[in-house]
């Protein structure tokens, strides 16, 4: 029986369970973004989150704890000099987790888990929609108005720089194309 025991065993014994979480905590570690299993990444993220917040802490026994877990110099070294650094401001969730679909082969659900501060695509993404357009909170009188009279400007803009274009081209005229629409004038 299985009474109180939360934590997904994936299927395999204890040994093995731990071996698998270890390697794919490297691989993380390592690669900062793996594809596996969604119960895989969810059971990653469990086991890898407590050592990424001991590795905050950089210590001769905060060290020794995580080599206990991960068995890696490695991937000890680039938790705790490198991933550490990025993650010092953050209290909490330091991985993703995005359903990218199912496996072919045997349909199971397939997951990329990575690091959250190491997706710059992302995070600038989002950071600068953020930081660009404070919202404040407004009142919804006068919101009639208000959109008329920003349409009036609106159009008024558009029609100062179509004619600016227009201005522009006519400067811009080539010489010799001058004559050519010139001599073709004359022949018809």
């Amino acid at each position: 029986m299985r009474h109180g025991k939360k934590f997904n065993h994936l299927g395999r014994q204890k040994g093995h369970r731990k071996a698998l979480l270890m390697n794919l905590s490297i691989a993380l570690i390592t690669h900062k973004r793996i594809n596996t299993t969604l119960a895989k990444a969810k059971a990653l993220r469990i086991h890898l989150e407590p050592l990424v917040t001991k590795s905050k802490t950089n210590s001769t026994h905060s060290r020794r704890v995580v080599f206990r877990y991960l068995q890696n110099k490695v991937a000890v070294q680039e938790l705790f000099d490198v991933i550490s650094a990025k993650v010092a401001a953050r209290p909490g969730g330091y991985l993703r987790i995005i359903k990218t679909g199912f496996r072919k082969g045997d349909g199971a659900e397939m997951a990329m888990i990575e690091f959250v501060d190491f997706n710059d695509v992302f995070t600038n993404a989002k950071g600068g929609e953020e930081s660009s357009s404070k919202k404040s909170r407004r009142s919804r009188r006068g919101k009639k108005a208000a959109g008329a009279a920003a349409a009036a400007t609106t159009t008024t803009v558009v029609e100062e720089v179509v004619v600016e274009k227009e201005v522009e081209n006519v400067g811009d005229e080539d010489p010799e194309l001058a004559k050519l629409n010139d001599q073709e004038e004359k022949d018809a």
